[in-house]
This record gives C-alpha cells, sequence and structure tokens, in this order.
C-alpha cells in the first residue's frame, strides 16, 4: 500500500480501529449483569463467578508488554488479524460453553486475543497519523471510544439479557470482529521494524509471570483480605519474578522493555500520572455500582443509567483536552484532569448517604468526566510520543499495561479498605443496637449478605439491618473516596514535578542532523 493511499485512508482506518477498540472496552463491563443468569445457569459459586469476570482482566494485563513487542517484531497488522479472529471464534465457544469451567477458560482464552488487539490499534495510528495535530486528534478519538464502551457496556448488556439470555452478551462480539477482520485486511497498512528486538524469552516468561501473581495477589485480597497466607505468597512471588524481570531486563541484549525509556520524564511522568489515577478511578467506579445497587436499592441496569452521563462527559472533555494540550502544554493539561477528578472524588465522600440528591451525584459525574478526559487523553499521547516509532507496540503496551494495572489495584485495595471499613462499622453499629449471635455472623460479610439476611426476618429487625449495614457501607465508602482523592492529589503533584511543559515528540539523531543542517 502506497503512501499517498494510506494517508487518503487514515480516517477510515481510524474507523477500523475505533470498531474493534469498542467492543474490547465493552467486554471490559458488560458481562457485570450477565452474572446473576449464568449462576442460576450452571449453580456456580461465587467464586466461579469472580473468576469468570477476572480471568479475562488478568490475562489481558499480564500478555499487554509481551503482544505490543511481537507487534513491534513480526507485525501490527498481522497480530491485529490473529487477534480479532481469536477474539471471535472465543466469543462463540464462550456463548455456546456447556460448563462454568469452560467459560472461564474461553474468558482467559478472549484475554489473549484482547491483548494482542488493544496495542496494535494504537501502534497503527501512530504509524498511519504523522502529522502532531492529526495525530492528537486521533489519539483522543481512540481514548474516548475506549471511555464510550466502557460507560455504555452494563447498559447493552442490560437490555440484551432482559431480550435474551446471558449468551447474547458474547453472541455481540462477532458481527462487530468480522468488520474489523474485513477492514482491516483491505484498509489497514502493515508496520514493523526488522530491526525491533526479538522476542525476549526469558523476558516475556519473567513479565508473565510475576505480573499474573501480582494481578492474582490483589484480587485475592478484595476476596479474602490481607490476612490470608495465599495473598502473601503470591505477592512474594510477584516481588521475586518481578525483580528478576528488572535485573534481567537491565542485562539483555534485547530486552523487551527498555528502562532507558524511564529516563525521559515525558514518558515516566505519563506513566506514573496514569497508575495512580487509573487506580483512582477504577477504585472509585467498584464501589460507586454497589453504592447505587445496595445503597440506592436500584436495579443493575438503573444503576447503569445512572452512571451514564459520565460518558458523554469524557468524549466531549477528551474532545477538548486536546486544544488545551496543544495551547498549555502536557504539564498543564494532565495536572487539570487530575485535579478536577480528586475534587469530585473529595465532593463524593463529603456528599455520600442513604439517600444522597441525584442533582449532586449528576454533578459529581460531570466533574469526574471531565478530570478523566483530561487526563487520559493527553497520558497517552505524552507517552506514545516520547518512543521511536518502531517501539510503538511497546509504547501501547505500556499506556495499556499501566491502566488495566492501576484499575486492577484500585478495585483491590480500595474495595478493601472498604471491606474493613465496613466490617469495623457494623460491629459498631450491631452492638449498639444489641444485635449479636448468627445474625450478626450474617451480617458481617458483605452490605449484600446482610440485605439478604433481612429479607427473611420481621419487618422491625428487617428495617434495622438494612439501615445499619448500608450506613456502615457508605461510611467505609466515604472514607475509601477520601483515600483515592489524595491519590489523585498526589498524581498531581507527581505530574508537577516529572512532567515537562510541553509534550515533545521522539526524534532520532537523523532527524536532528537534518534540522542542523537546515538551520
Amino acid at each position: 500500500m502506497t503512501s499517498s493511499k494510506i494517508y487518503a485512508n487514515r480516517w477510515k482506518i481510524l474507523g477500523v480501529m475505533c470498531i474493534t477498540l469498542f467492543v474490547i472496552s465493552i467486554d471490559n463491563t458488560v458481562l457485570n449483569l450477565a452474572l446473576p443468569s449464568i449462576a442460576t445457569g450452571f449453580q456456580a459459586t461465587v467464586g466461579e463467578l469472580q473468576w469468570v469476570l477476572d480471568a479475562y482482566t488478568l490475562v489481558f494485563a499480564s500478555l499487554l508488554i509481551t503482544t505490543g513487542t511481537l507487534g513491534d517484531r513480526y507485525g501490527r497488522k498481522r497480530l491485529f488479524i490473529i487477534g480479532l479472529a481469536l477474539f471471535g471464534f472465543c466469543s462463540l465457544g464462550a456463548a455456546l460453553s456447556l460448563s462454568i469451567n469452560m467459560l472461564i477458560a474461553l474468558r482467559a482464552l478472549l484475554g489473549v486475543a484482547g491483548a494482542m488487539i488493544m496495542p496494535s490499534t494504537l501502534s497503527i495510528l501512530i504509524d498511519v497519523f504523522k502529522e502532531g495535530k492529526e495525530r492528537a486528534k486521533a489519539i483522543a478519538i481512540w481514548t474516548s471510544i475506549f471511555s464510550i464502551g466502557a460507560g455504555i457496556g452494563p447498559i447493552i448488556g442490560g437490555l440484551l439479557i432482559n431480550t435474551f439470555n446471558w449468551s447474547s452478551v458474547f453472541y455481540l462480539n462477532i458481527p462487530i470482529v468480522a468488520i474489523g477482520i474485513l477492514g482491516g485486511v483491505w484498509l489497514v497498512p502493515e508496520s514493523k521494524d526488522e530491526r525491533a528486538p526479538r522476542p525476549d524469552i526469558p523476558g516475556v516468561s519473567l513479565s508473565v509471570v510475576g505480573l499474573v501473581a501480582l494481578v492474582y495477589s490483589m484480587i485475592l485480597v478484595g476476596e479474602k483480605g490481607w490476612s490470608a497466607h495465599e495473598v502473601w505468597i503470591s505477592l512474594i512471588l510477584a516481588v521475586v519474578f518481578l525483580a528478576a524481570f528488572v535485573w534481567w531486563e537491565n542485562r539483555s541484549p534485547n530486552p523487551m522493555l527498555p528502562f532507558s525509556f524511564f529516563k525521559n520524564r515525558q514518558f515516566s511522568g505519563a506513566n506514573v500520572a496514569l497508575t495512580i489515577s487509573s487506580f483512582a478511578i477504577m477504585g472509585s467506579m467498584y464501589l460507586f455500582s454497589q453504592y447505587f445497587q445496595s445503597v440506592e436499592g436500584f436495579s443493575p441496569l438503573l444503576s447503569a443509567l445512572c452512571m451514564f452521563p459520565l460518558t458523554p462527559v469524557v468524549f466531549l472533555s477528551t474532545m477538548g483536552s486536546v486544544r488545551v494540550n496543544h495551547r498549555k502544554g502536557t504539564r498543564y493539561t494532565m495536572t487539570l484532569g487530575l485535579l478536577l477528578t480528586g475534587l469530585a472524588l473529595f465532593l463524593f465522600s463529603r456528599i455520600a448517604g442513604l439517600h444522597t440528591d441525584y442533582g449532586l451525584i449528576l454533578l459529581v459525574l460531570i466533574f469526574l468526566g471531565a478530570g478523566i478526559g483530561f487526563t487520559m487523553s493527553p497520558a497517552t499521547s505524552a507517552i506514545m510520543n516520547s518512543l521511536p516509532p518502531n517501539r510503538a507496540g511497546i509504547g501501547s503496551a505500556m499506556n495499556d499495561t499501566t491502566r488495566q494495572l492501576g484499575g486492577a489495584l484500585g478495585i483491590a485495595m480500595l474495595g478493601a479498605v472498604m471491606n474493613s471499613l465496613y466490617r469495623a462499622g457494623v460491629t459498631s453499629l450491631m452492638s449498639a443496637n444489641g444485635i449479636s449471635g448468627l445474625l450478626y455472623e450474617g451480617v458481617i460479610g458483605s452490605v449484600q449478605n446482610a440485605l439478604a439476611v433481612a429479607r427473611n426476618l420481621p419487618e422491625d429487625i428487617s428495617s434495622l439491618i438494612a439501615t445499619v449495614s448500608r450506613q456502615a457501607f457508605v461510611n467505609g465508602m466515604k472514607d475509601s473516596f477520601l483515600l483515592a482523592s489524595v491519590a489523585m492529589l498526589l498524581a498531581a503533584i507527581a505530574a508537577m514535578v516529572i512532567l515537562p511543559a510541553k509534550e515533545t515528540r521522539y526524534r532520532s539523531s537523523s532527524d536532528k542532523a537534518e534540522e542542523t543542517e537546515t538551520a
């Protein structure tokens, strides 16, 4: 494909990338509403349902750096097409699953496919869009599509499940994947660099094991708390393998992740800010969904609709961040976004109650959406523009891995804080009301368990249990949101200290020599 044809088709190529990214982002959230139906159909335990969700995230996050490197070496289009085909095949298999274990295994394979697709989409865009302003706009659109997909995923899931059944959320992927494959074959140019390092097998192995252990330990924290010995075993394994990965990469002639990249303030600062912001945003969104369902008593679909205003705000602010970033610079734009997000989380920590006015919640969502838009797109642009073109895959993978790991840590850690505070609050409130024994044991586990127990009790005691458990949840959630807002303040400080005032694009030695000669 000639350069002129690629240039003429660049916006169509962006459309293909956005379509495929949309299905991946939907898959992150669409399954939440299907879990009750899956539990009934397979008679699945709570732990098995947890793995239906976690198998995808765990594999996805751990393989992003590896697949980004493979795309640089062997072809980003090739990896993109193979990933789409695998995604469609596994979606069909998941829809036709005969057991809960089969579904979990296919969700893990979907994570493999997603890890092949996502770094390739951004890498291809970087290769197609050469001009600075157009590239920034393309990245902003790419970022907003991911946010839109994640935002409307629960709504789509609710509508499909109400109309058909849980398997329909997987059938949805197949026509979108087919469109992506056709568009990829006909429109997307191949891009790779023969000079890119060969696969670093020891580095790949160490990073995969280390990241799997890290994410798994954080998942276990959310399930069993910090006192569980499985958590510490997994965490120790993560530290050992990731330390070995760093040691190996610093000595390898062809490192998978050159740590010299982190000497670039733009690259390191954007990654730090993105990690902390993903930690706070994903952790708080996890608590938001529980708040609407367990405290306000909304259905999953209504909860999703309450959260939906976040999506258009993220889209609009992402588009606006391009202009602000161009005029004011990366440091100003990202700091503004981080502070807006922190303000939203702090406000909710102050106003949240048993029956909070939705108008106030809507104001919080507007601030939160604006903050996300002014943070994510400039951070992605800063990461990608700080690296040479032949390492676009690893840059894209770092961007995605940072988001996923930050989000996984946020859900696990903020969830663990909330659960600890909930147990303490329930203990205090129930003791004050003279409730103990077996009833106490049923309520202490979670607010969902407490509400289930309350439904089978006489009206007076049922009302008391429901009020006590909801109040304990709200109190714990408010402190967790306060912690998340502090994290965002730290991220804003890090952005101000580390990031350069203006975003710069990577320049090779030949580019610098040409500029010197011209001057």
